[in-house]
């Protein structure tokens, strides 16, 4: 009797405390509910497939940005995938971002030296009267060289969102310069370059799992 008295008063001080804390007392027979899991991000991944047509926004920058979105604007072009308009209300999806392109200087300092000895000698006397004959000859030739080489160095790092502002996909690219355009065209291939692979992983993505 007594055991089962101090069950009671147990069962009643545990229901103090969880009503303090703010939870509800266990019920016996109930399932815990599980936790709530972040949301998920197919949605986007699918509304990424259905961008048709893209307004590239004006990127933060200064002059050097306004060049390289006008860049981006045509490497996105000739992907042939999307239709860039200069209507934001028309667009599916609103490119946006930050990008730079700005000049440095390479300095290399460069010394090469060319040096040479030679030496010899002369001596007579004795009693077999011998003679002999040395001399030397020193060569030597420093040359410093000092140039500088003037390169270009670009980057953006942009972001496509839909209309409610939620990202749908985004990358950082940067470049010196290919073998065959320079720093600003490098960097907006890159960012068409790497969009194009973003839509070929997501429809893989989405065809594996119909």
């Amino acid at each position: 009797m007594r055991q089962h008295c101090f069950s009671i008063v147990f069962c009643v001080l545990a229901a103090i405390v969880a009503h303090a804390n703010g939870q509800s007392p266990a019920v016996a027979g109930e399932t815990p509910k599980p936790a709530t899991s972040p949301a998920s991000s197919e949605p986007l991944a699918a509304e990424l497939l259905s961008v048709k047509r893209i307004y590239v926004a004006q990127l933060s920058g200064g002059p050097p940005a306004d060049a390289l979105r006008e860049l981006i604007i045509s490497s996105l072009n000739a992907t042939r995938l999307f239709i860039l308009t200069d209507n934001p209300d028309r667009a599916d999806a609103v490119l946006k971002g930050a990008a730079d392109e700005h000049a440095f200087e390479d300095i290399f300092d460069h010394q090469d030296g060319l040096g040479a000895r030679t030496g010899g000698g002369a001596k007579t006397g004795g009693l077999l009267k011998s003679t002999g004959a040395f001399g030397s000859v020193g060569i030597t030739d420093n040359e410093a060289r000092h140039t500088r080489e003037r390169k270009h160095e670009a980057y953006a790092a942009v972001r496509l969102c839909n209309h409610d502002g939620d990202v749908l996909w985004s990358t950082t690219e940067e470049s010196q310069g290919g073998k065959f355009r320079g720093a600003g065209a490098d960097v907006a291939a890159k960012v068409a370059r790497d969009l194009t692979f973003a839509l070929e992983r997501t429809n893989r993505a989405a065809s594996t799992t119909r």
